[in-house]
């Protein structure tokens, strides 16, 4: 039976812990028990872990011996800022389709209000993100960075960045992703509504590709998860 893997919150030499809210779960809802075995991530690396000792809000794991893990391919995904609800949903999705890096986007049809309360919800998202890890049994959470403008994310760098564009013709997403890229593949989904066409030309005079999904005309979490999972596969992550 595979084990349940776990992101450590603290580590020390041959220790770890589970700390808050964190730990918590692991006692009252899983009834973990001095002596359970569980795999600890402890940064890039994956140890076996014996429970030591438990208290109220922390859980303590002697370390055992590394476990062999399979890399994740770099996959950054700038995200335009969309109903809260929905871009949880997208955030806990491309966690586990292995995406390394989520980067939120204000664009300019991204509500108003959505936009201003964004900065407040980065903390949650960090820890949708972390609990999907778990669940998937990944070695490190994706880096949730803090929003940014389009101006700033023509500049976020990669091997190849494509710009979804539901006007794109010609081009499709699986076509432009080669499983010989190295390094990292940036993709950027647009808000509610689309880019804008100064949007899109924008990302095209800074070297961006445009690629789309098909002919169908996706919701922005559908399209985030569906590109995740393209480019995921097309980099043999999975």
């Amino acid at each position: 039976m595979t084990r349940r893997r776990w992101i450590a919150d603290q580590v020390s030499g041959d220790r770890a812990s589970l700390i808050g809210d964190h730990a918590q779960h692991l006692t009252r809802v899983l009834r973990a028990r001095v002596g359970d075995r569980f795999d600890i991530a402890t940064g890039a690396v994956v140890r076996s872990g014996q429970v030591i000792s438990l208290a109220d809000g922390r859980v303590d794991f002697e370390l055992g011996e590394e476990i062999v893990v399979a890399g994740l391919s770099e996959i950054i995904v700038v995200l335009s800022v969309f109903k809260f609800d929905r871009m949880e949903w997208a955030i806990e999705k491309c966690t586990e389709l292995g995406v390394a890096q989520i980067v939120p986007l204000i664009a300019h049809r991204t509500d108003s209000h959505l936009s201003a309360a964004s900065t407040k919800r980065i903390e949650r998202w960090r820890r949708i993100a972390r609990q999907a890890s778990e669940q998937s049994r990944r070695v490190v959470p994706p880096e949730i960075a803090a929003p940014i403008k389009v101006e700033e994310a023509l500049m976020v760098p990669g091997t190849l960045r494509i710009v979804l564009s539901e006007v794109e013709e010609r081009t499709l997403l699986r076509d432009v992703v080669r499983s010989d890229v190295d390094n990292s593949v940036v993709v950027a989904v647009g808000p509610e509504g689309g880019w804008t066409e100064d949007e899109l030309r924008s990302f095209q005079r800074a070297g961006w590709i445009s690629a789309s999904l098909g002919n169908t005309i996706l919701r922005a979490e559908t399209a985030a998860i569906a590109a995740s999972a393209i480019v995921a596969s097309a980099l043999s992550s999975f």
